[in-house]
């Protein structure tokens, strides 16, 4: 799958800054408040829950406030959430998809708007580049030196599709309502699992030459991501290594 890695997203997400890392535990805990008002606060009958508690325990999100979380969101007085997804264009034509959690629809269209007016790109029409990706489960685990034709049949045994081996970790590809399961057969099989939710992964994707559409499209993808009301941001960049 050129030009897309999981891991190679999750290492950049270690290397943010404590400031940064507390804004993805909120963004974690505002998802995890929306699954607990539409289906409930037990993971066990609450698969949109259990997928988020698999992602916060990736994340290193504190038990603690995960708790509290579940309580709040338990209780009439938790915040109202929609969820909104936006489609648009990054320079050169760069598709990108923009979901989005937020109590206020209007701010959050506005500032989206914004970024990719100011970078080169233009919000299009729902519907305009998500024929581009497909929904799919990924589930990351640490190698930690197993052999590669073993890690391979206990991925597949666990339900994987598609399976990369590489001398770090294992990105495991399933079915999207089958995260949960997977990983937690991964689990029990005794790997260590660093990720595990669905995303949008582009079907082909697109380069960039000149150095001002690479800063202007890495300047959208920074301001969506440190947008509070934003919580994924797929693309088809193909980001040098």
């Amino acid at each position: 799958m050129s030009g897309h890695s999981k891991w190679k997203n999750i290492l950049h997400k270690k290397e943010k800054t404590d400031a940064q890392r507390a804004k993805i535990f909120t963004k974690i805990g505002r998802e995890m408040a929306v699954a607990v008002k539409e289906g409930g606060p037990d993971p066990a009958s609450n698969s949109k829950l259990a997928a988020c508690l698999a992602k916060a325990k990736a994340n290193n999100v504190p038990n603690d406030n995960i708790k509290r979380i579940i309580e709040r969101a338990s209780g009439a007085d938790g915040a109202n959430y929609e969820t909104i997804v936006y489609e648009g264009y990054g320079p050169c034509g760069v598709a990108v998809i923009v979901e989005t959690m937020t109590d206020n629809r209007n701010r959050t269209a506005s500032e989206v708007r914004h970024y990719f007016d100011k970078y080169g790109g233009n919000l299009g029409a729902t519907g305009c580049v998500g024929w581009q990706f497909d929904n799919k489960g990924i589930v990351v685990i640490e190698r930690a030196g197993a052999d590669e034709d073993d890690v391979m049949l206990a991925c597949l045994d666990a339900g994987a599709d598609d399976v990369e081996v590489s001398e770090e970790v294992v990105e495991v590809y399933c079915d999207p309502t089958s995260v949960v399961e997977v990983s937690g057969a991964l689990e029990a099989a005794g790997y260590t699992v660093v990720s595990a939710e669905s995303e949008m992964v582009p079907q082909t994707y697109t380069k960039l030459e000149n150095e001002d559409d690479i800063k202007n499209m890495q300047k959208l993808l920074d301001m969506l991501e440190d947008n509070d009301d934003v919580q994924n941001v797929y693309h088809n960049w193909e980001e040098e290594e």
